[in-house]
């Protein structure tokens, strides 16, 4: 039979002379919890504080075909806060729908994630790309995201089929590898152990996969004041760079960008192009009359990086992502607001919740054990 640590301690205490002699019980051994670096939310530490606005439909992300007079024009908009997630492997979706039997140049509208992904991916299968987009990062939505590859907030349950759910699936599953091949500085990718508040999903569960290593802890194993949390290992991208990487990576190879918008479909088909991929995220609901569309608005408080911080932390507080270019707090979740200006209240509950959980450390450490 094999003994835990804990019980062969406890078990070997007893035989001491020592212990026999004063007639009374051993106090239990418990061990110390693991210790992790303590993350510094104090207001002295903000850098900045910025806003995104997640393009969120109930029934999931559009992924769809339709003629234009003699323009195809390919959707892939709507991924809520799922767009870094699901960005190669909705993109591949989008261009295995439009590229087949297709000849000559292509135009992809949109420089956030899933642009930059559908026109990466356009030549990768030889086809020359213009991205027409009226930002260029860092100014797109894109640029703000946390960078977890995690499908957050991309649909509800009761609203999707089981045709979307296959296409999700497909979508995760082609971004989980794609992102793997993406490792390293160049892109600012990287593997990190996240925290989360919780129970460990089971091997049944749909996203079971994507949470390689998950297991449940004992407080013992952590210094978080938190009762029920498990563990897993994943993907981190700091968007910036990410962006900036891919965006040369489209340039290098012949992509063209041109500035301008677009006010109505009526001017697409007037592009030399005749495939289009719409990758216009929230301005889609205006452009296409798409009213399932709204915005859930995110706003983030940016510390100053702190480069022994090596995990990540999803709580009740909010989540905590570390990254070269800041340490991210966020966490809020405002349906239907459109506001992209930080608010002051919010950003002093940001900071003051993730204060309070990290001012409870269970542990003096300051690395991890």
């Amino acid at each position: 039979m094999l003994l835990d640590r804990r019980s062969l301690i406890a078990g070997t205490a007893a035989l001491l002379p020592g212990c026999a002699a004063t007639g009374t019980r051993p106090s239990p051994i418990v061990p110390a919890p693991a210790c992790l670096p303590r993350v510094q939310a104090d207001p002295s530490r903000v850098i900045r504080h910025v806003v995104g606005l997640r393009p969120y439909r109930p029934s999931g992300f559009v992924v769809r075909a339709e003629a234009l007079g003699a323009t195809k024009l390919v959707h892939n908009y709507g991924h809520g806060g799922g767009g870094i997630t699901l960005s190669w492997g909705s993109s591949k979706l989008a261009t295995q729908l439009g590229l087949p039997g297709h000849s000559g140049p292509v135009a992809v509208i949109g420089a956030g994630i899933m642009g930059l992904t559908t026109a990466r991916l356009v030549q990768e299968a030889g086809f020359p790309v213009t991205i027409y987009t009226a930002a260029l990062p860092p100014d797109t939505t894109s640029n703000i995201a946390g960078g977890q590859w995690g499908p957050f907030s991309v649909y509800r349950d009761s609203a999707v089929t089981p045709e979307f759910r296959a296409q999700f699936a497909a979508a995760l599953d082609y971004s989980w590898r794609r992102f793997q091949i993406m490792i390293g500085d160049d892109y600012g990718v990287r593997w990190l152990t996240t925290y989360s508040e919780g129970e460990a999903p089971p091997p049944t569960a749909a996203l079971y996969p994507y949470h390689p290593a998950a297991r449940s802890l004992t407080a013992s194993e952590h210094p978080f004041p938190i009762e029920r949390l498990f563990r897993y290992d994943t993907m981190y991208v700091e968007t910036g760079r990410f962006l900036r990487q891919l965006q040369q990576d489209i340039e290098v190879s012949g992509g063209r960008i041109a500035i301008r918008s677009f006010d109505t479909p009526a001017e697409i088909p007037a592009l030399p192009e005749k495939l289009v991929f719409n990758c216009t995220g929230l301005g889609a609901g205006k452009l296409f009359g798409d009213s399932e569309l709204t915005p859930i608005r995110g706003q983030l408080a940016i510390l100053l990086p702190q480069p022994e911080v090596t995990y990540a932390l999803t709580a009740d507080a909010g989540y905590m992502f570390p990254r070269a270019d800041g340490l991210i707090l966020g966490g809020t979740f405002d349906h239907g607001n459109w506001s992209t200006d930080p608010d002051p209240a919010t950003a002093a509950r940001i900071i003051e919740a993730h204060r309070d959980l990290f001012s409870r450390f269970r542990c003096q450490g300051t690395t991890e054990s």
